[in-house]
């Protein structure tokens, strides 16, 4: 188990593999983000996009869903989140992309008024295929200190 005394800032790591569907494209669009470039090729041409592209949002969802399938491997007493920082969607992710993430520590806090945890905010960047850096954004996180 990986606690808040255990990481360095600057830590870096890579990790993740998650392959878009044009089938998740469309489903996650017609539920959550029913614009019409994420729902149709013929939409998308007449935008910058070119072709079906998935929401950002969604490809935040797959971010996470690497992550958390990181922690299950690697387990880390996090505790939440407080929230993000500095969101930014690079490039489209498009069906057939195959998505991975980097992370990196910026800077750790032990909590004033909580001694059982700390802070840490990580900088994290979804690549595609091709090394192309897709989103970022710095997640602000909560993780429980190592017990006395």
């Amino acid at each position: 188990m990986l606690y808040f005394d255990d990481i360095e800032v600057g830590a870096t790591r890579s990790f993740g593999r998650y392959e878009v569907t044009r089938e998740e494209v469309l489903d996650f669009a017609a539920k959550y983000d029913p614009q019409p470039f994420h729902l149709s090729d013929e939409a998308a041409a007449q935008t910058h996009f070119g072709r079906l592209a998935a929401s950002g949002w969604h490809t935040c969802s797959m971010a996470m869903a690497m992550f958390v399938a990181e922690m299950k491997a690697h387990p880390q007493a996090a505790l939440g989140a407080a929230g993000v920082d500095e969101l930014r969607w690079l490039k489209p992710v498009y069906p057939g992309d195959t998505l991975r993430c980097e992370s990196e520590v910026l800077e750790k806090k032990a909590s004033q008024s909580r001694a059982e945890m700390g802070s840490l905010r990580n900088r994290m960047t979804v690549y595609n295929q091709n090394d192309e850096p897709v989103l970022r954004f710095v997640a602000l996180a909560l993780i429980r200190r190592r017990p006395a």
